[in-house]
């Protein structure tokens, strides 16, 4: 007999090679009909796995990340099995799960091509044959023994990838009806638990990355345990078409890009610039009440800060390349990371224990070079600029600092309305302690500290072990917007290895040298990606205090105009952002293109509001709202910031 814990902590005996399908049976029928995959002992595997000796279990279902992760992972497998009826002789490249969905990689042969109009048959012949409930079946195999497998298959890019990436001993596949993968796993135990079926998209994608490879087919997917749950996910898929940043960010002239200046680099335009620079007005004041005092660091760096950093050996091959100068031997790269800088301006005098903790905060720009395929508007960019800070403290004052820390970023999801949000700890692996920098006692401290501030704060947090950076141990912040999408924003990293590097140290109250502890923070990762996170969630409807126009103000004909620059200029004189909108158009033409602005408040002025000295107003979505005087109006405007910027304030 062997004994099973659960996550509750109970325990029951089993016989030896015990499955966790049958131990989902043991406990309930539905449990059973339900459950997608199982961890044992930290791994992710298949329900008919045995269990040989006693272990730690969890089960997964389509609610988990890892029962999606595995019910997925098996589509992209019965995607491939359906092309391979439909295209004989296509070759295989990769086909992982992703966070929606799936793909698959795949080269046709000459003379096919996959296209939209394809995507019906491909779905039909998934179903097809889905509703064979095939076995998905493993098994162990070697290194020679798998290269003839797929030699005699004619998969080129597989046989590359046994010769090149895997070593002999630890390869396995997957095989469901006449399709036969190379797989690490896990996957669902059969496929007759995929019941939905939808391709989403088709693109082009370079064989292992490299642009210098040709150039693959990669054909994106998701499915369901149950069409109900597609028909949501399809109409979600809809509403998030209508509400993408990059559309948006048009309509709105938040952000631009030109080729001419360079892939993914975004060009903030006035409006966006002022958003911006509200954003950051807005996380000063706050972080100005817990201390943090603000430095500007260059946008680049002698290539020797990131060599002693880590990030030259880290980065510097898939990064942008250094610059030479004139002197000879003297290099200098594209600022990838503030930390580096960040960590000269704690070494450049004597430090003592009094000094701690110093907090030391940037708006700093950074470059990373991403592949042209992985762009996506502010989301996925090549220059950005993060709300970063560094802590340096002692081991003793981590958890106060990842408290005060989560103020901050509670502080902010308020003021947003990310009400919905997930935590997840990030810890270091039990039983692999080597891979990690730093002694064993100042990681357990910072660990536990990490996990008592989530339990003071009430903040039901996921641990995950074997997670953690090899510097330190880490708390994500996961959001849902508005349609029920997951995004990671905030972020808090404890970090060993940045001062050892640095050789970093303060006088400790003894008189004896020590190392401080390193804390990075961003409560919003990059100002461009949380843009592009808000844009979605709002759908373009900022608050009225960070819109960057709050009040559009239209003339009904051109013998108003001089009437509406006399209410801007009013309005601009006691703080409400105004724009006119003189153009020659009809009062209903100028109605629609504010709104498509998603300006909160306009004012339509003609003979009647000139000769009483008011204002005739309309709310973004609500229509008329009745005729006022200017001073009232900016005085309803003002209060209604007022109690939106009381958040900021908390």
């Amino acid at each position: 007999m062997i004994k099973i814990t659960f996550p509750d902590g109970s325990v029951r005996e089993y016989e030896q090679g015990v499955t966790g399908l049958q131990i989902a049976e043991s406990i309930s029928p539905a449990l059973a009909r339900n459950v997608l995959a199982c961890s044992v002992n930290g791994e992710t595997v298949e329900l008919n796995r045995p269990i040989n000796e006693d272990a730690k279990i969890e089960l997964y279902k389509w609610e988990d990340e890892e029962g999606k992760h595995a019910f997925w992972h098996t589509s992209a497998h019965l995607l491939a099995e359906a092309l391979q009826e439909l295209y004989p002789g296509i070759q295989f490249g990769f086909g992982p799960a992703i966070e929606n969905g799936f793909f698959y990689d795949v080269m046709p042969k000459e003379g096919d091509v996959i296209k939209e109009g394809d995507f019906e048959k491909i779905e039909k012949k998934m179903k097809e044959l889905a509703s064979k409930d095939e076995p998905v079946v493993r098994k162990e195999i070697s290194k020679a023994d798998a290269l003839k497998e797929f030699k005699a298959d004619g998969q080129d890019y597989k046989c590359e990838h046994i010769e090149q990436d895997l070593a002999d001993g630890e390869i396995t596949t997957y095989t469901q009806g006449k399709f036969t993968d190379l797989c690490k796993g896990p996957h669902i135990v059969s496929t007759g638990a995929i019941k939905a079926i939808k391709i989403t998209s088709v693109a082009g994608a370079f064989w292992r990355g490299d642009a210098k490879r040709e150039q693959m087919t990669r054909i994106y997917g998701i499915s369901f345990p149950k069409k109900k749950m597609l028909d949501e996910y399809l109409v979600m898929l809809e509403e998030a078409k209508k509400r993408d940043h990059r559309k948006i960010g048009k309509e709105m002239e938040l952000f631009m890009f030109s080729e001419r200046v360079g892939k993914g680099m975004p060009i903030w335009l006035p409006a966006g610039t002022e958003l911006r620079l509200r954003l950051q007005d807005m996380l000063r004041r706050i972080q100005k009440r817990y201390g943090y005092q603000e430095v500007i660091t260059p946008h680049i760096g002698s290539k020797n800060l990131y060599v002693t950093s880590g990030h030259y050996a880290h980065y510097g091959k898939d990064s942008f390349q250094p610059i030479h100068t004139p002197e000879d031997d003297e290099e200098y790269m594209l600022k990838p990371m503030n930390c580096p800088h960040h960590c000269e301006v704690f070494a450049w005098k004597p430090r003592s224990y009094r000094d701690l903790p110093l907090r030391i905060a940037e708006f700093g720009t950074v470059y990373r070079y991403e592949k042209s395929g992985e762009l996506h508007g502010l989301t996925r960019v090549r220059s950005f600029t993060q709300d970063d800070a560094h802590i340096f403290c002692r081991p003793d004052q981590v958890k106060n600092e990842f408290l005060r820390v989560m103020d901050i970023i509670n502080t902010v999801f308020s003021i947003f309305n990310f009400t919905d949000f997930e935590a997840q700890i990030s810890l270091r692996d039990p039983n692999d302690h080597e891979k990690y920098i730093g002694s064993d006692e100042v990681w357990a401290e910072s660990e536990q500290a990490i996990i008592d501030a989530c339990k003071e704060k009430g903040l039901n947090a996921k641990i995950e072990y074997g997670e953690a950076a090899f510097y330190g141990p880490k708390l994500d912040f996961m959001v849902k917007d508005a349609i029920g999408r997951r995004w990671q924003l905030g972020t808090i990293q404890v970090d060993y290895n940045l001062p050892e590097r640095f050789k970093l140290e303060y006088t400790d109250d003894d008189n004896t040298k020590k190392t401080p502890v390193m804390i990075h923070r961003a409560p919003f990762g990059s100002l461009e990606r949380f843009t592009a996170v808000l844009i979605e969630h709002t759908s373009g409807h900022f608050p009225l205090w960070l819109t960057p126009d709050q009040v559009a103000i239209l003339p009904i004909s051109e013998k108003f105009n001089d009437y509406a620059a006399q209410l801007s200029k009013y309005f601009d004189s006691v703080g409400v952002r105004t724009i006119v909108d003189d153009r020659n158009e009809k009062i209903g033409r100028k109605i629609r293109d504010n709104e498509m602005k998603r300006i909160p408040y306009m004012l339509v002025v003609g003979e009647k509001e000139q000769a009483d000295g008011t204002v005739a107003v309309r709310k973004q979505g609500q229509g008329d709202q009745g005729t006022m005087t200017k001073e009232d109006f900016a005085k309803k405007i003002n209060d209604e910031v007022a109690e939106q910027l009381k958040a900021t304030e908390m």
